[in-house]
């Protein structure tokens, strides 16, 4: 009897593209998504291709990369000046199949989005921490130079997945070019919204520079403009389906004043009658098991999951140890903790900014620390200067010394160890369209303490973590003391906290669990025919 074949599902053939990718360049929760969600769907037996930039900084022979043995020419004119630039491939096979586009624009960088302080010793103008300012340029040069890599290589996909503003518009680009629009005419075309804060467009307000590079038609630039400037999020709604990295943010976009912080984007696509869907990222467990110490940089094992967390204790007193030694030689210290001190270690990993909260927590813990003498906090990111400065300030007054540590810089096996010691960790974030760093934490066995807004409406008061409404010093005060209090007197409930997060990652965010809405999203752009 003849064995009949498996059918191939519908939707096979995905790429991606993105600024960032896992282990190879990132910055934010789209490196996370890029690999997580594409090793996912390539473990379900789909054909997955990443197309992302070769920074400068990328070592990359070591990461498995060789060079294909063709290149092209990308047309990337200036107002009145036709111009192109030279474009090498080179790639990766293995689970997932990672092209890196190799062009001078990106192999000058230094940093994914900004100038590093060599580039400012270069050049004065390019001021450390400031945006490049070729990022438009930047962003149509990958999207043109993968669909030029697809065309080269004769994929049809059958969906193509942008990752946030800075690849929005290669939806229009395969619509509005008659070329295109036929070689791609079955393929299904998806912008996931990773941040639609003001600054995270990618837009560009120079409307002649934008038709001329992107070669677009003017029709298509002055009918998506959000105040006066072009804007690629709003440019993407006719042609792609759109969806944020979790529910209660795009319901927010959509339906409250928090949508001023995105300049009414939410609001726009709302009135344009533009659906944006919610999907919640997922996060892969195995990634962040604490049982598995070595390949974290753990001092030693531990497991939330059954209680076993003897090995989370000997974490703190190691990392404790080494920032009073001033050991953390990847980072910039300010401050010192006492290993000593009795009572909770607040912890704290991402950018001091104010959207992640750190304006707010600095005035918490002017108001908290006098108040609760057995607490410390250590925290490891970067941010603009006057945020550094409050913080380094904080580490200096009689209240703060030997209780606030500041590491300035980023390494994730630091990273991975500040979760492992930390009994708590803060989110204070303003806005938060999703969030990885709460599961982080949470696999971890540190118990967040959130901001109950986004994506972070996933942590649950009382049972996963704590949670506050209001955005203020005296909101993120109190929750902080309710965790003092707990972790003094209540102990067997931090215990039942971590053992209940970890389970319900495993039951509900996994992304083995979450790409099946990312396939479902996927049917549904298939079918999506723009008006083009």
């Amino acid at each position: 009897m003849a064995t009949r074949k498996a059918a191939k599902p519908a939707i096979n053939d995905i790429w991606l593209v993105t600024r960032e990718y896992d282990t190879l360049a990132g910055a934010g929760g789209v490196k996370d998504v890029s690999r997580q969600l594409a090793e996912a769907l390539a473990r379900s037996g789909r054909q997955v291709s990443v197309v992302m930039p070769r920074y400068g900084f990328m070592a990359t022979t070591q990461a498995g990369f060789a060079p294909l043995d063709f290149s092209f020419d990308v047309s990337m004119p200036y107002v009145g000046v036709e111009r192109r630039e030279v474009v090498r491939i080179s790639a990766r096979q293995g689970l997932v199949t990672v092209y890196l586009v190799d062009a001078l624009r990106f192999a000058e960088k230094r940093d994914i989005y900004t100038y590093t302080a060599e580039d400012e010793a270069a050049d004065p103008l390019h001021r450390q921490g400031t945006g490049h300012g070729d990022y438009f340029a930047m962003n149509v040069l990958l999207q043109k130079a993968a669909i030029e890599l697809m065309l080269a290589l004769g994929r049809r996909p059958d969906v193509i997945h942008c990752q946030d503003g800075h690849t929005a518009l290669l939806p229009a680009m395969v619509r509005e070019k008659e070329g295109y629009r036929t070689f791609f005419g079955q393929t299904g075309l998806v912008v996931t919204i990773h941040n639609a804060g003001l600054g995270y467009h990618q837009e560009v307000g120079d409307l002649p520079f934008a038709e001329a590079i992107t070669g677009l038609p003017s029709r298509v630039i002055r009918a998506h403009l959000l105040d006066g400037k072009f804007d690629p999020l709003l440019a993407a709604a006719p042609y792609a389906m759109l969806n944020t990295v979790s529910e209660n943010y795009a319901r927010e976009l959509r339906e409250t004043d928090d949508d001023a912080l995105t300049g009414m984007l939410g609001h726009r696509l709302l009135a344009r009658g533009v659906r944006l869907a919610g999907v919640t990222n997922g996060i892969n467990p195995a990634d962040f098991d604490p049982s598995h110490p070595k390949g974290l940089g753990l001092a030693a094992g531990f497991s939330p999951a059954t209680g076993e967390l003897a090995g989370k204790k000997i974490c703190r007193q190691r990392l404790l140890a080494a920032v009073a030694g001033r050991k953390l030689t990847a980072v910039n210290q300010e401050g010192t903790l006492d290993p000593k001190r009795p009572g909770p270690l607040f912890t704290f990993v991402s950018r001091f900014t104010p959207q992640k909260g750190v304006d707010i927590l600095i005035s918490a813990l002017q108001g908290l620390l006098p108040l609760e003498p057995n607490f410390q906090i250590l925290l490891l990111g970067t941010g603009p200067k006057e945020i550094e400065v409050a913080l380094i300030q904080l580490t200096r007054a009689p209240v703060g010394t030997g209780r606030v540590c500041v590491l300035r810089g980023y390494h994730p096996r630091l990273a991975n160890q500040l979760y492992a010691a930390g009994d708590f960790f803060l989110i204070p974030s303003r806005y938060e369209p999703c969030g990885l760093t709460d599961f982080i934490a949470q696999l971890f066995g540190a118990v967040p303490i959130v901001h109950h807004v986004g994506g972070l409406v996933k942590v649950i008061h009382g049972e996963t973590g704590l949670a506050y409404q209001e955005h203020s010093a005296p909101a993120l005060m109190a929750a902080m003391r309710q965790a003092i209090k707990l972790f003094t007197g209540q102990p067997e409930k931090i215990a039942a906290m971590q053992k209940k997060s970890v389970e319900r990652i495993e039951q509900t965010y996994t992304w083995d669990r979450v790409k099946e809405q990312y396939l479902n999203l996927y049917t549904e752009a298939r079918a999506h025919r723009s008006p083009a």
